[in-house]
């Protein structure tokens, strides 16, 4: 397992301060903000503390109001809303410096039988095995990219990525605004279905917005660029133990307002649909920021 896998870990491990209450910390790998991630995953873990353990999370719904201060613990207050016969209902608020940075609402269910469907995989799209892994990736194309995505690449992370599609990194030709990307842990995730819902919760933050930039020929990284995001929603559909590469396959249907939506599925290697998620970003341009 490596060293950043176990530090997510963790970090996912709240210390408890009182009934409802709760405290997170952040790696220390010096970001100037908190990733949206882990605020995401800490509170869902948060939640999951006041839940009855026969009850699993279905959605999420959270807002991003400031920028997290990774130099200071998180605190977690914790809402009991409603506790159902299968139902149950937590609102979780994260404070920084006495403000609320992070909301999440978030709806915890027992197992269920009933109708089921899901779309199908997209088609096509090669294997994980199939492409470049994370060392010849840099090896191949740390040359070809800007300084900034050079650094992302080369720093340890708790998550690998296998981009099927790596033209958007190394040029700015405008493109569909749609990407697929394998993922996987780079250790094992306990057997615990909580914790595997809240590193899955951590991972879906992760590329989905850049997909809102592609139409335009931009990039995340832009230096005239202002992005963060504002909102992200999760549906859990079927448990997924993490052991092995999850498709993210994504899209962007539309930006407008400095705002860009995102949508993504992430599917099992078997074609299974393990959740759903959108979410909307600010995409700004810096001359035309707000004074």
């Amino acid at each position: 397992m490596s060293a950043a896998m176990e530090e997510l870990l963790g970090i996912l491990d709240l210390e408890q301060l009182e009934h409802n209450l709760f405290r997170g910390r952040s790696p220390k790998v010096g970001w100037q903000r908190v990733f949206g991630g882990q605020v995401i995953g800490q509170a869902l873990v948060a939640a999951q503390r006041t839940v009855k353990p026969d009850r699993f999370v279905h959605s999420l719904h959270a807002y991003f109001m400031r920028p997290g201060d990774p130099s200071v613990p998180i605190i977690y207050e914790v809402d009991r809303i409603r506790d159902g016969g299968s139902f149950t209902t937590r609102r979780v608020v994260a404070i920084q410096h006495g403000h609320a940075i992070f909301s999440l609402s978030s709806s915890f269910q027992k197992d269920e039988e009933g109708l089921e469907h899901a779309i199908a995989m997209p088609e096509g799209v090669p294997s994980p095995d199939d492409l470049l892994t994370h060392k010849e990736l840099v090896k191949n194309f740390i040359d070809q990219v800007p300084e900034n995505i050079r650094r992302y690449w080369q720093r340890e992370r708790p998550i690998e990525m296998k981009p099927v599609s790596l033209t958007h990194y190394v040029s700015r030709e405008k493109l569909p605004p749609e990407q697929n990307i394998w993922i996987r842990t780079t250790g094992a995730v306990p057997n615990d279905r909580a914790l595997q819902a809240a590193v899955l919760a951590y991972l879906s933050d992760m590329t989905l917005l850049d997909t809102a930039t592609f139409a335009h020929g931009r990039a995340v990284f832009d230096p005239d660029l202002q992005v963060a995001s504002l909102d992200h929603a999760m549906w859990f559909h079927r448990p997924n133990r993490l052991d092995d590469w999850l498709l993210y396959s994504q899209d962007s249907p539309s930006s407008s307002g400095s705002r860009g939506f995102t949508r993504g599925a992430l599917y099992a290697r078997d074609g299974t649909l393990v959740a759903s998620v959108a979410q909307e970003g600010l995409v700004r341009l810096k001359r035309h920021a707000q004074k």
